[in-house]
């Protein structure tokens, strides 16, 4: 009998956006948390005022504040797996994006 080894295989995706996924959402916080093997990502909103203050202050030598408040957008549960993939996207995101910063050309 043959072994067969887990390979990935590259397949094009197309997803169609649902009435609530039609329009993007602004996100400029992001928190990862795993529990019992799942992976929960928080994709939240802080006011950039807000940020701005805050980073003035300490710059000014004042206390920060212990913690603020910003609108959470969305939850989004993965499992380690899928976790790891998304890792690795993002991974090939940045570096295609800094190679193209640098003039690099993909041989």
């Amino acid at each position: 009998m043959s072994e067969q080894k887990d390979k990935a295989i590259a397949l094009n995706v197309r997803l169609k956006p649902s009435e609530s996924s039609a329009h993007p959402l602004a996100t400029n916080y992001t928190n990862v948390g795993v529990a019992q093997g799942i992976a929960y990502v928080d994709f939240g909103f802080i006011e950039p005022a807000l940020l701005g203050a805050i980073a003035k202050t300490a710059k000014n030598g004042q206390p920060a504040p212990k913690g603020l408040e910003g609108h959470l957008i969305t939850r989004v549960a993965m499992g380690v797996d899928v976790l790891a993939r998304l890792h690795q996207q993002i991974q090939q995101v940045l570096v295609g994006m800094r190679d193209a910063r640098q003039g690099k050309v993909k041989e």
